[in-house]
């Protein structure tokens, strides 16, 4: 693991297993609290370099990172294939957007401003003059998932150096190596020692010390709502930001292009295998063209390739754990026991879950109000839009909703009445590109990410005034 500057080893190990056969990959350090106390003491030294570095040389370091990742494209991506659940084609894609994060991130360094103030808009400040401009924050703690394991976690790192602060990262258990092999871009690149570090180690043993510690400014989290919340209560008086997830609807109207929908709603199910905060859970279908609809999506479902992640062929592996795949294994047989129809899914084996279809499902059971995070889709018939919209609205999440139309007219109403961060039209509710602001309401979260977005998460106003010997004259 990368502590303040120095790569470092221990004797007591974190297994990293690949999910598809529980084959061991490697092995991490397991962090200690003390490591933790040694990681934030080096990051406080590592902000006042990162503040002080010019924008070109950020801008500078972050395109190098990129490169190195690029020329690199294949280990990262096999790394994230190996370690996660993606298949070799979506860890591809997961390492091209990383790249184009880091990017992105070089570019929004410059557009880091502030702006004139009129003071003389207050009766008796016609002698003062000043601006205000933006200051990096100090520390920044990111706390990443396993579902991206590369690309989320350059969603922190890069706003971060972007901007000036200080960063430490603690990847997910299970992905740690994603995260490292970014690291060793940014060493490649040259950013100073102790401005980023990537610490390895359990979230019970190094997580409340990360959350809590009053060095640390802002806590950038990505991952389940019942975590996100126990870091709200702990963390203490400082910025968070958080993307906990979403149960997120899709909606088909009858005037949709309907092979369309079928196609985008298929991919935005089960990309990831599932795994995916944004991934389409909930498809509501106009009545008189539900029966289409459930045929052409169980027939296209069906001709999903499952196996192993490795090959290109391939268009849906293994869950993270078996143990993820016998909670939704269990989830779905709950909800066929309360009546709902399975369209199409088997057996699961090992980590391996079919990707599963299910309708007339009852709206009590769990796999209706929580979010699944696994292969599973549920399709509902409704009357009409407003149906639709209040049957979507009905949860405790609100991240990313869908809507197939070629009415104006009713695309801007769904606009205005579904409760959600981003909504997208004809497209699945999983469409992102990392320039977009991103986040939910409700359950899904706290604040935006987005490079722009979160540079302005991770930085703070500051205001000048100068009083002047005399008042301007105009």
């Amino acid at each position: 693991m990368l502590i303040a500057g120095k790569w470092v080893e221990k004797e007591e190990v974190i297994e990293v297993c690949n999910p598809q056969d529980n084959s061991l990959i490697s092995t991490v350090p397991a962090a200690s609290e003390e490591d933790m106390l040694l990681t934030i003491e080096g990051a406080k030294e590592g902000a006042k370099v990162a503040a002080s570095m010019p924008v070109h040389q950020r801008m500078n370091i972050l395109n190098k990172a990129a490169a190195y990742i690029e020329e690199n494209l294949g280990e990262y991506a096999a790394t994230i294939a190996l370690e996660g659940s993606k298949t070799i084609r979506e860890a591809t894609a997961e390492v091209k957007r990383c790249i184009q994060t880091l990017r992105i991130s070089a570019e929004e360094a410059r557009r880091i401003n502030g702006e004139t103030i009129p003071f003389d808009q207050a009766e008796g400040s016609e002698d003062r003059i000043g601006y205000y401009y933006r200051f990096p924050i100090g520390i920044v703690a990111a706390i990443t998932p396993f579902n991206d394991p590369l690309n989320l976690v350059a969603h922190k790192v890069g706003p971060a150096i972007a901007s000036g602060n200080a960063i430490i990262v603690k990847p997910a258990t299970v992905t740690p190596l994603s995260a490292l092999l970014l690291a060793e871009a940014f060493e490649k690149a040259g950013l100073p020692s102790k401005v980023l570090s990537v610490i390895t180690g359990k979230g019970s043993v190094i997580g409340d010390l990360l959350v809590t510690h009053p060095a640390i400014r802002m806590v950038s989290f990505t991952g389940g709502l019942e975590t996100g919340e126990e870091i709200a209560r702990k963390a203490g008086l400082k910025k968070i930001s958080m993307e906990l997830g979403s149960n997120s609807p899709v909606i088909v109207l009858n005037d949709a292009d309907i092979e369309k929908a079928v196609e985008s709603t298929v991919s935005g199910a089960f990309y990831a295998v599932g795994q995916n905060c944004l991934g389409v859970q909930r498809i509501y279908i106009e009545e008189e063209s539900y029966e289409t609809f459930s045929s052409l999506f169980v027939n296209r479902v069906q001709q999903y390739q499952v196996g192993d992640k490795m090959l290109n062929t391939t268009d849906m592996g293994p869950m993270i754990s078996e143990t993820e795949a016998i909670r939704v294994e269990r989830w779905v047989d709950e909800a066929v026991a309360m009546g709902a129809r399975r369209l199409t899914g088997g057996k699961r084996e090992g980590a391996f879950y079919p990707p599963t279809v299910l309708t007339d499902v009852p709206p009590d059971c769990t796999i209706a109000r929580q979010e699944i995070f696994g292969p599973v889709v549920l399709l509902y018939p409704v009357a009409d839009l407003d149906t639709a919209i209040e049957q979507s609205n009905d949860v405790n999440y609100g991240l990313q909703a869908g809507i197939f139309t070629s009415n104006i007219d009713k695309a801007f109403e769904a606009i205005g009445k579904m409760d959600v961060g981003g909504i997208m039209i004809n497209d699945s509710s999983d469409y992102r590109i990392d320039g977009m602001p991103f986040g939910g309401v409700k359950g899904s979260g706290l604040g935006r990410e987005g490079v722009k977005f979160t540079v302005q998460e991770m930085t703070e106003p500051k205001v000048v005034s100068f009083k002047l010997a005399q008042k301007r004259s105009v």
